[in-house]
């Protein structure tokens, strides 16, 4: 069944009030997708830095954190390695200390032992031959404790030797560090064993001996002789260059050739013998200014 037919106008209106619809829906969407990209931006925290406020992310606080975290880890774990280091010099030094103690105790043993009076056993092996063999047992027994006792206390004079020997050691290279920090050249090897050389010259032309210089451990020290040193050698730069400036040609007057010609030099000589003759304070000068 064929709809009825609207008229031509009524058709365009219709047109035209469907197109307003449009138009007037499209601001409706801009106005959502707007909203849509607000309520997507990630939202922002407040925290303080530095005694300092401002607004953070939270991908930026995690990632703060984070580097926090691993800060704090690496700390506590240098905090732990010190203090095991500590615990490990304490138990050393304890040890060192005990030790120390026991080798104190072994000598009053010793010194016990070794001052008790001896038996004349040849008169009482005549006399006594029972308490003689107990003298003799009693004095194997002595002389094999105080075999025992000497014996322990080698070892630990031994033991504390090295351990004297490893701290110095560990001193010196300490020093030898702050000496480098010190004097920079000295840690090119090149150039160090031309420095150590200069100052133990100098050191032994002041009076050091060897044997005092082999003794001195403190980079302080070195660096005295390293400063006094270098003064040394600034004063005889000075020296030299006040020498050479006294030494210097006197400068010639311009036009000058530095030698006379042999009518100048009969002038000199007759006014040398006009002098000698006269004595005449003008002559004299006369003379004096042909020098200048």
């Amino acid at each position: 069944m064929l709809e009825p037919q609207q008229p031509e106008g009524q058709v365009e209106e219709q047109a035209a009030e469907e197109q307003l619809d449009v138009e007037e829906s499209e601001p409706e969407e801009v106005e959502a997708s707007e909203e849509t990209q607000e309520e997507e931006e990630p939202p922002r925290y407040r925290v303080k830095v530095d005694n300092e406020e401002m607004e953070v992310t939270l991908d930026e606080l995690l990632k703060g954190y984070s580097r926090t975290s691993d800060y704090t880890k690496k700390t506590q774990t240098l905090a732990e390695q010190r203090k095991a280091v500590e615990a490990e010099r304490s138990r050393i030094e304890e040890a060192a200390r005990i030790r120390d103690q026991y080798s104190q105790r072994l000598a009053v043993v010793e010194q016990m032992l070794t001052a008790q009076p001896e038996e004349n056993l040849a008169e009482l092996k005549e006399v006594d031959p029972i308490q003689y063999a107990v003298k003799v047992a009693e004095r194997a027994e002595r002389d094999k404790q105080l075999a025992v006792i000497r014996q322990e206390r080698q070892a630990i004079a031994a033991r504390q030797q090295a351990d004297q020997q490893e701290r110095l050691r560990t001193h010196l290279s300490s020093e030898a560090e702050k000496l480098k920090s010190a004097i920079p050249e000295m840690a090119d090897e090149a150039k160090g064993e031309v420095i150590r050389k200069e100052i133990k010259d100098f050191a032994k032309s002041i009076g050091f001996s060897d044997q005092e210089l082999a003794q001195v451990y403190d980079h302080r020290a070195v660096l005295t002789l390293y400063e006094a040193m270098q003064w040394r050698k600034l004063q005889e730069g000075k020296i030299k260059t006040a020498k050479k400036v006294t030494e210097a040609p006197k400068m010639l007057k311009p036009g000058t050739t530095g030698k006379q010609t042999t009518a100048e030099q009969d002038a000199m000589k007759k006014m040398r013998a006009r002098l000698a003759k006269t004595g005449d304070k003008r002559d004299a000068a006369r003379l004096f200014e042909k020098f200048i």
